[in-house]
């Protein structure tokens, strides 16, 4: 093998790991998806096609937040574990989803143990 081919490999090598770290760190957490669907659709953040590819909404204001392509996902969940950690409750068994002026909307039945450890590891409750 001459040094020339062998360079060659090497940054082909690199440039593949580097990509690899990369999309790594673009990627969401993994979430528990029963738990995490029956959440989401009291959330107030919604995704948008835009032109420029993803906005976040916040459909209580209207406000569109416009984070980089390798960002909205993370930036996603930022706000999904913010809003989570001032409206939901876990007692018991249940999560409990309170609305903006602290009512209760819904309780949401937790089936498994690392559904529960899901909501303490995501949403911090």
């Amino acid at each position: 093998m001459t040094i020339k081919k062998a360079l060659f490999l090497g940054f082909l090598f690199a440039f593949l790991v580097l990509g690899f770290v990369a999309m790594q760190r673009a990627m969401p957490e993994a979430k528990e998806d029963r738990i995490y669907k029956a959440v989401k659709v009291y959330s107030p953040y919604k995704l948008e096609k835009i032109l420029g590819g993803l906005a976040i909404v916040d459909i209580r204001t209207g406000n569109k937040e416009k984070p980089s392509a390798a960002e909205v996902l993370l930036r996603y969940d930022e706000l999904d574990k913010q809003w989570g950690r001032e409206h939901l409750k876990v007692e018991d068994n249940h999560v409990i989803v309170f609305g903006d002026n602290n009512q209760s909307i819904t309780k949401i039945f937790i089936e498994t143990p690392k559904e529960r450890e899901f909501l303490r590891t995501f949403y911090g409750i």
